[in-house]
């Protein structure tokens, strides 16, 4: 009976091991893609601002003005006191 306890535990500790691998693997995976579509998004928007200057600068403004309003109306979580 303990020899099929030791197999059940080992059957366990392998699989903890393949989750762990899996997990490195997944990080890496994501970091991956998203160095990809960072630098995709850079190239769009060069290509984009030597092609149509104008559309460009109305993007780029539109999008700076998002991120100034979402500073402004989102709390920052220092200055978000816990209710208990």
């Amino acid at each position: 009976m303990e020899y099929f306890l030791q197999y059940l535990d080992d059957l366990d500790d392998l699989y903890s091991v393949v989750g762990l691998v899996w997990e490195k693997f997944r990080r890496a995976l994501l970091k991956l893609i998203s160095s990809v579509m960072v630098v995709a998004v850079a190239v769009a928007g060069i290509s984009l601002a030597l092609a149509h200057p104008p559309i460009a600068l109305a993007t780029s403004t539109m999008l700076f003005v998002i991120l100034l309003y979402r500073s402004v109306t989102v709390p920052s979580p220092r200055w978000v006191t816990s209710r208990q």
